[in-house]
Parts: C-alpha cells; structure tokens; sequence
C-alpha cells in the first residue's frame, strides 16, 4: 500500500544547509547513489529517478558547522521499495566501509548514518501494513535489534546500483522544544493524527493509518534553541497535500490555533522549523 500519495498528506522534500556543497555531492551520489536534477554554484537537488525531487542541499553564505543541542533535524527517512533493496544497500555499506547503526521497528527495519555535516539519515523499508499491530488507533513500534544475517539472506535480482527510482521521502522525525504546543500544531493545524507515544519525550503522527511520516522529540531538551540562521542543518521541509482545497484548510487551521503562514504557504512550527505546504501532482 502507498501512504506517500493522494489522498494522504505526507513529506515531499527535505532542505539542507551543508558546509560544502561539492563534498556533500559527492557524499550523495556516492553512497546513496542520488541523481542530480539542478545546480548552481552553492544550490544543488537530488532525485531518486532523475525527475521528483526529494532533497535540496544549499552551501550558504558564512555557514557554520551545526549546533549542538538545538531543534530542527534529528533524521530524514528515505523509504526504499522492497527489503531486498535494503539487503542490497547493507551490502553496498558494507562494500564501501559505511559505518550503520540499525534497528527493528515491527513496522520497519530500518539503517541509520550521518552525512559529513552531522545531518541524519535514515535508509528503511517497510514490512507489509497488513502486519502492523494496531490497538486503540495506536501502532505497536518497538527498537530491537535488526537481524542482518535474515535480511542478507533473502533473494536478490541484482547489486545496489543507487536509489531505486520507486524510492520516496517516508518521513522525517524533528527535534522540538516541547510536544503540547507541537502536537496541536501538526494535528489540529495541518490535520495528522498521533500514532503513537514514547513517553512524554516523543510522538509519531500519520495520514491514512501509516506508521508515521513524522516523529517529534525532544531529546535534545525542554526548551531547546532553534537552529541559527547561518548553521548546517535543516532549512526547510515539504508537506505534500491532496487538493487546492486541502492546502486552504490547512492554512485556515493554522492561522486559527496562532500561526503564521504566508501567501506562498510558508509556515514553521512552535519550534521554529521551517514547513513549506505543496501540492501532490
């Protein structure tokens, strides 16, 4: 089943300040096999089959190294077609001597890295929706340990050759300084709803009954600072929604509960985090 198409609101594209643009490039198509569809001098976009694109890298003026315990990106989560793509791309790291961490979610298993300016990534693949646990509108998601030796094992036509062309943005998850204020913002502003809780340090919210499309911690505190204009670290996100008419009543939410959100539909949320509301096509 997709939940990264209409009628569900999901994650389109991911923006990030670097410190070197030509050595993120480099980084990109290297490991993860990226396409370049634009660039310029310090802006370049990435695609998974050469048109859609699903990340944007930009080399500011006076960019600084990213902060520390700040809000903004703690991943980006790429969501590959199959599990035999994931095996392949466990080979691939392996191959290149790309160090992973790794973890089983019931939901998914899932690879996690980190680009050379500290940005996180996430490479995963989903197991079928008809196997999730479901119980009183939450998801049953855990962190176990990821079994390699299964997932190596399974039939693979081919090498990794780069991102499959089918691959999409399957969520971010956001560091934040507080989740009240968060959750009305992503639920009764921009309409997702919470699937499930950690405590009272993180929540994961969906359209359509999906796992999440985005998580929301604050791991790196109460209160943590937002990200400094001129820091590595994330710019800006898409959420991609169904129609013309959807888009408005989001905008009409928001600007309900307090937020500000302008003529390009251009918000952030109560942390600071730059959302940028587009059409599916």
């Amino acid at each position: 089943m997709n939940f990264h198409r209409k009628p569900y609101s999901y994650v389109g594209r991911v923006s990030l300040k670097v410190q070197n643009l030509e050595r993120s490039l480099v980084f990109y198509r290297e490991v993860l096999g990226f396409k370049i569809i634009d660039q310029t001098e310090k802006i370049a976009s990435l695609s998974a089959d050469g048109n859609t694109a699903l990340l944007t890298l930009q080399q500011p003026l006076d960019v600084v190294p990213k902060n520390g315990r700040t809000t903004g990106l703690y991943h980006f989560a790429l969501l590959l077609p199959t599990r035999a793509d994931l095996a392949n791309f466990v080979q691939h790291s392996a191959n290149i001597g790309l160090r992973l961490a790794s973890s089983d979610h019931l939901v998914s298993e899932a690879l996690y890295f980190s680009d050379p300016d500290g940005n996180g990534i996430e490479v995963y693949a989903d197991r079928a929706h008809t196997d999730w646990d479901w119980s009183s509108g939450e998801v049953k998601m855990s962190v176990d340990p990821l079994d390699f030796k299964d997932l190596l094992s399974i039939k693979r036509d081919h090498p990794w050759s780069g991102l499959p062309s089918d691959t999409v943005m399957g969520h971010i998850h956001l560091h934040v300084s507080e989740l009240k204020k968060t959750e009305e913002f992503y639920t009764k502003g921009l309409g997702f709803e919470v699937v499930s809780r950690f405590g009272s340090q993180a929540l994961f919210i969906s359209t359509g009954e999906y796992h999440h499309h985005i998580g929301l911690n604050t791991w790196n505190g109460i209160g943590a600072p937002p990200l400094s204009h001129q820091s590595a670290g994330l710019k800006s996100f898409t959420i991609i929604l169904p129609s013309e008419e959807a888009r408005n009543e989001a905008a009409g939410r928001l600007q309900s509960i307090g937020a500000i959100i302008s003529e390009e539909f251009v918000t952030k949320d109560p942390s600071g985090n730059t959302i940028i509301l587009e059409l599916s096509a």
